[in-house]
């Protein structure tokens, strides 16, 4: 088995799994400044404020891009099966 071929299956593998995490934790960290910015302002210092929003929106984000997730993970999974033989 060439070193090459595992090198480039890891390397899809984390872009794939960057790009599937990306839309969660952009949406959680621009909630996460907004709410901090408005803590801040308000002086409201609630722990618990901060985090409804942040698991609101990131339910939100899951169930807009949820859809688009499942299809990269399944087309990566069967390219990844598909590579099986020039694995062999």
């Amino acid at each position: 088995m060439q070193e090459s071929i595992i090198v480039d299956i890891i390397k899809s593998a984390l872009w794939t799994a960057s790009i599937i995490s990306a839309p969660i934790l952009v949406t959680a960290v621009a909630v996460g400044v907004f709410m901090g910015l408005l803590q801040s302002v308000t002086q409201i210092q609630e722990q618990t404020l901060g985090f409804v929003p942040k698991f609101a929106a990131v339910g939100l984000a899951i169930a807009l891009t949820g859809g688009w997730m499942l299809q990269t993970m399944t087309d990566f999974t069967l390219e990844l099966i598909a590579r099986i033989p020039d694995l062999l």
